[in-house]
């Protein structure tokens, strides 16, 4: 492998939210964010942007839109219209303005559970009620159960649907058929669809993503989609992402939104680090991909062989793993304390995703290796001896 994805790179002096928030002794696995360096290019473009020595305001040039549209396409066989595309510092900025944009106080927004947390937070945090639509778990793989989806959807106060493609956390890509039915659900009951795939690019060896708009002309009328180089290339401190919108009048107001909730310009680097990603990023996170897989198949092999009470849901996507733990405990706050406790090994509790994620714990791959197995080895110890005593 070109890349050396198993040098272990000191976060201290940082100010990382990752590793500020454990002890010293401590492993993190819980946020999503990688113990890589970014690609040397989006290094290389930014350091040479910093050694220019003035960072004052910035403005957006066409080799950004470019940068995506040319991504898009060559990745994803996608075409994106450049002038359908709006800069935003960050894909949860975007959605929580387009919580306040296009829905109103007290109306409801569906998200499909378990799902990223702060989902919630920009629904609750923006006045608005959260629609829980539990996806179907069955035989260790996930579904949607679409007649409890168009119940929900159906609701005279929802409005939005906050869509995670692919899905963080269970991994899963969904499929054309899976997003036009879902297109054709909002169109019925007229429902806005705000898609987060940030994830996107992290993908198994061999597998593609599904860009919702993509799915068919429905889908694509109706969504507003987020998308960002900042998951896949580790540079999500620079706050640079995109919204693209095909329909002009959500376009427009969407627009207009971001640009009142003053999220719509800019730092000196984020055009830099996203141009450079998308242009010259892409054998890096071949690369990269093939390792996240490699360490997988890696843990998913350890608990296998040493804690068969955890099993890891099988997944398509993202640099995380889903744990069943339902063996074990049906309290995943307890069950991740324990872990820090005994093990000093920081994961993230399912409950935190939802109620549906309760027996279930979220454990980041993207580490180096032997730091990896040495959090899992620290997880198999600490498990023998609670097993030994049956106590948390």
């Amino acid at each position: 492998m070109k890349y050396d994805f198993d040098r272990i790179i000191s976060r201290e002096g940082t100010f990382s939210v990752k590793w500020d928030s454990v002890e010293k002794d401590e492993i993190p696995l819980w946020i999503a964010d990688m113990d890589f360096a970014t690609a040397p290019a989006v290094l290389e473009a930014v350091q040479k942007r910093a050694a220019h020595g003035i960072f004052g305001y910035s403005d957006i040039p066409d080799e950004w839109a470019a940068a995506y549209v040319h991504w898009w396409k060559t990745r994803h066989d996608f075409e994106l219209e450049k002038e359908n595309l709006i800069f935003c510092v960050g894909v949860i900025p975007a959605i929580s303005t387009a919580v306040r944009k296009f829905s109103t106080p007290a109306e409801k927004v569906v998200v499909l559970t378990p799902v990223y947390n702060i989902f919630f937070n920009s629904i609750v945090n923006n006045g608005r009620r959260i629609s829980d639509c539990p996806l179907l778990y069955e035989d260790g793989k996930y579904s949607i159960d679409f007649d409890l989806l168009e119940e929900k959807l159906s609701d005279p106060l929802a409005t939005m649907l906050i869509f995670c493609n692919p899905h963080n956390p269970v991994g899963k890509i969904w499929t054309r058929e899976e997003l036009s039915r879902i297109g054709e659900l909002c169109k019925k009951h007229h429902i806005t669809v705000v898609s987060d795939e940030i994830h996107c690019d992290i993908v198994s060896p061999g597998k593609s993503y599904v860009p919702f708009p993509s799915a068919s002309e429905t889908c694509r009328q109706i969504s507003i989609t987020c998308i960002a180089p900042t998951k896949c290339f580790n540079i999500a401190g620079i706050n640079t992402a995109a919204v693209y919108v095909p329909d002009e009048a959500l376009r427009n107001r969407m627009n207009r939104a971001l640009n009142t909730d003053e999220v719509a310009e800019p730092n000196s680097f984020a055009v830099t680090a996203a141009v450079a990603a998308f242009t010259k990023g892409a054998s890096w996170l071949d690369s990269l991909c093939e390792y996240i897989e490699e360490n997988r198949r890696f843990a998913c092999s350890f608990f296998a062989w040493n804690i068969p009470q955890i099993k890891p849901v099988s997944a398509e996507a993202t640099y995380l793993l889903w744990l069943d733990v339902s063996a074990l405990s049906d309290d995943s706050r307890a069950l991740c304390d324990f872990f820090r406790r005994k093990a000093r090994v920081r994961l993230a509790a399912g409950a935190e995703y939802g109620a549906s994620g309760e027996s279930f714990l979220r454990l980041n791959l993207a580490s180096p290796r032997p730091l990896l197995e040495e959090a899992l080895n620290r997880m198999k110890n600490s498990l023998r001896d609670k097993l030994s005593t049956d106590t948390l």
